[in-house]
């Protein structure tokens, strides 16, 4: 069975796509070491980035992590004044955690950092860059989650058995 040029290109982008993941770690690593924080602190900083203010179960889940571990996250961040919590505008059994001032600096610390490695979108394909890149980030989130949610679904762990002529 030969591949045809169209699969070539198909297998190419997913190296690719495992190069920016790898880059993606890479970055992680080196930021923690550079703010001196843990990969988990700055992985909560991302997600609040991202996503905005969350609760500390969303945290949590975002991070996959137990709520405990969210907790005593939440409360290095807090002693380093990277984050704080707040009341729920609606649900006074509840709090939201944000970044402060100073998490957001940490957030501005790599800016130029990531604005590089886009350097070569032009400006005008900037916009369809962001929706690529968001749309194969919540693609990959999906599956994730998906692949996550049963150890028994094909594609991870064993392979499946070849089906028998019968």
């Amino acid at each position: 069975m030969s591949v045809s040029p169209a699969g070539d290109e198909v297998e190419e982008a997913i190296r690719s796509l495992r190069a920016v993941i790898l880059a993606g770690e890479r970055y992680r690593h080196v930021l923690a070491d550079r703010v001196g924080l843990g990969i988990t602190e700055t992985q909560a900083i991302s997600y609040l980035t991202v996503f905005g203010d969350r609760g500390q179960t969303d945290l949590a889940a975002d991070l996959g992590i137990t709520t405990g571990s969210s907790t005593a996250l939440v409360d290095r961040l807090e002693r380093r004044g990277i984050a704080e919590r707040y009341a729920h505008p609606s649900d006074r059994r509840r709090a939201l955690v944000r970044l402060t001032d100073k998490g957001q600096a940490v957030v501005r610390s790599s800016h130029d950092w990531l604005l590089a490695a886009l350097q070569d979108v032009p400006e005008e394909r900037m916009g369809e860059a962001a929706g690529f890149l968001r749309s194969i980030a919540d693609r990959l989130n999906a599956q994730s989650r998906q692949m996550a949610g049963g150890a028994d679904q094909p594609g991870l762990g064993e392979p499946e058995p070849e089906p028998t002529a019968g």
